[in-house]
């Protein structure tokens, strides 16, 4: 803490200007951006709990959203209306209209209400495919305003607030293309919300606590998907647009209490050299004794350069591609998050193809989330990063290849828990991993950009879906040999584990000469 004293008019005789700044050097030790951050909020108080489980609470929507499809645009049971026909066995396509009919409502699903169950496969998964689309571009566009104008904290408040309003449009859409297009603009919401949450969460608590932050957002996204099936159950046999209510309404409320209850990341404020709002910042998190430091200990204790100033859009990925090691870094991590997208998004999708009930099934795989989150939490901070991934990738991708082989419905459902539980836990690990892979300056973009590459098999995953109803080759069989293939290149990534953080590229790149 600073010397009070220092403050006070000085009566002493006069000193020569060597001997005021040696005693003021002593009195306010130049400090490093960490050095600083760890001594205010290094201790994990109530309010960086607070702080973070707000925050968290993005991936609990967010997961709703993503994985809503899996419901609204289910092809419902369906029923002969004679004898000669059996709905398991019998292609819907080839019966005439009046000899089936659904077993519920036309409404629960937009495929019975907008009669799309003998459409191709590109138009039934046209609207799913269509949310990661969004997804996809507005990673590109919005992704790095959290790291040059808007900041972490606006960015992820106008997100939240975009993907709930299109979710409630949704509800007013009379054919597959609106809804589409909306699924669309929900998505682009939806694609900055996981990365803004998972970096303002890291970057408002000490580096002691930074993972075990980073997994209460993993827990709260298993939470919102595992409360899909349940609203769905609930709500069984009424319209699907009730769905997009139950979900959409808490997350427009959410978008407000955000705004008002969350602190912007000291780290990015000090980047862009906003000098007071990093001291009030810090200020306000910091714990208890240390809450009245002064703005003349920020100002004398802390060194002020000016690191990083990023005034173009899209400055921060010139950055990355510029630099060969952050170009090669960032290309290798975007493959294997492509393959690692396969099964995440594509086994829960497929769900519906496999001879098991929708509801349970789904809550399955939502709960199998929950024992990769703890594994990743209690875990991760012993985890060979490398290793672990790799060894989770080769181990999902032979047991989605398994959901074809076997035929016994017991044992498919457990392979496929096997193989989601796996992917699950390997995009946990290399999430955080992938944090740790750039510095401060890029982070947020970065991570986006690795997040886009999941995504970008999201947009694949829902017509290799809907071909899988006819040939599961099509489906599980791809999803296995994409992730165990993408896996490998894990292994030209450096190891992370137990390596400090850097800020700027330059120490990036000097900590990659150092290992060298």
């Amino acid at each position: 803490m600073a010397d009070p004293n220092a403050l006070l008019p000085q009566t002493e005789p006069e000193a020569s200007p060597a001997t005021a700044a040696a005693a003021a050097a002593e009195q306010h030790p130049r400090r490093s951006l960490n050095d600083t951050i760890e001594h205010c909020i290094g201790n994990f108080g109530w309010k960086q709990f607070l702080q973070s489980t707000i925050l968290s609470f993005a991936l609990f929507f967010e997961a709703q959203q993503t994985f809503i499809s899996v419901f609204t645009e289910a092809v419902p049971k369906w029923s002969c209306q004679n004898p000669t026909c059996n709905s398991t066995t019998t292609n819907i396509c080839q019966l005439p209209k009046d000899s089936w009919s659904w077993d519920l409502t036309e409404h629960t699903s937009i495929v019975s209400e907008w009669s799309l169950e003998c459409a191709g496969p590109i138009i039934a998964g046209f609207p799913a495919s269509s949310f990661f689309f969004g997804c996809l571009v507005g990673g590109f566009v919005l992704s790095t305003l959290a790291d040059s104008s808007l900041g972490r904290k606006n960015l992820l408040v106008l997100s939240c607030f975009l993907m709930s309003i299109t979710g409630l449009l949704a509800v007013i859409s009379n054919n597959v293309w609106i809804y589409s297009g909306l699924r669309f603009f929900s998505g682009l919401g939806r694609a900055t919300i996981g990365t803004c949450s998972l970096v303002l969460a890291t970057e408002l608590v000490g580096k002691k606590w930074r993972g075990s932050v980073g997994i209460i957002g993993f827990l709260l996204f298993t939470f919102g998907f595992l409360s899909l099936p349940v609203i769905a159950f609930l709500l069984r046999g009424r319209s699907w647009r009730l769905i997009y209510l139950c979900t959409c309404v808490p997350c427009f409320f959410y978008s407000i209490l955000l705004y008002f209850s969350v602190q912007e990341s000291p780290r990015w404020l000090f980047i862009k050299g906003r000098k007071e709002e990093f001291a009030k910042t810090l200020r306000s998190m910091a714990s208890d004794n240390l809450s009245t430091l002064t703005e003349s200990f920020f100002s004398k204790s802390v060194m002020w350069e000016e690191i990083s100033q990023q005034h173009n859009l899209y400055s921060v990925l010139k950055v990355l591609l510029q630099k060969q090691w952050a170009f090669r870094r960032l290309t290798v991590a975007m493959v294997v998050a492509f393959g690692l997208g396969t099964i995440y998004y594509g086994m829960p999708l497929g769900l519906g193809n496999l001879s098991f009930n929708l509801y349970l099934s789904v809550g399955l795989n939502a709960l199998s989330e929950l024992p990769a989150s703890l594994v990743t939490f209690f875990l991760i901070g012993k985890l060979n990063r490398k290793g672990s991934i790799l060894g989770l990738a080769l181990l999902s991708g032979i047991c989605s290849v398994g959901c074809v082989l076997i035929r016994w419905k017991g044992v498919q459902i457990a392979v496929e828990l096997v193989s989601f539980f796996s992917a699950c836990t390997a995009v946990d690990v290399f999430l955080i991993y992938s944090l740790e892979l750039f510095p401060t300056s890029v982070r947020n973009s970065a991570v986006a950009m690795v997040r886009q590459a999941v995504v970008f098999s999201g947009v694949v995953s829902p017509v290799l879906v809907s071909a899988g109803r006819r040939n599961g080759w099509l489906s599980y069989g791809v999803f296995g040999a994409t992730i165990s293939i993408c896996g490998l290149f894990v292994l030209w990534l450096p190891e992370t584990n137990g390596m400090r953080l850097c800020d700027t590229m330059e120490e990036e790149e000097f900590k990659i000469g150092e290992i060298c």
